[in-house]
């Protein structure tokens, strides 16, 4: 798995941009918590799509990047939580025990 760090609210425009020709994924991680490793784990296990940038999000480092994806793509805040970004808005987000990566290529397709 090929992670880019989410680490600046800048790169949020960036990544809206980009979705335009190319989705964005990003996923939003807890250290902290259990249920966010064992998804960090599933998703690192199965191949990732080629057709999508991947980015990782340490949401407790960065909180307030965290927060402004939340409202940039008006989406509620959740942790684990996926987010799937096309044509500059987010078309798909799930979260905890429903992240797959089958479930991402679906809507990258």
């Amino acid at each position: 798995m090929n992670w880019t760090p989410l680490v600046s609210i800048e790169q949020l425009d960036a990544i809206r941009e980009a979705s335009n020709q190319v989705p964005q994924v990003i996923f939003k991680h807890s250290t902290r918590c259990s249920i966010s490793s064992m998804a960090l784990n599933r998703l690192e296990r199965e191949l990732a799509p080629e057709n999508a940038v991947f980015y990782y999000l340490d949401l407790l480092q960065y909180r307030s990047v965290s927060n402004e994806v939340a409202e940039m793509f008006q989406v509620h805040h959740e942790s684990p939580q996926v987010l799937v970004i096309k044509n500059g808005t987010c078309i798909y987000d799930e979260s905890q025990y429903g992240i797959s990566m089958q479930e991402i290529a679906e809507q990258i397709a």
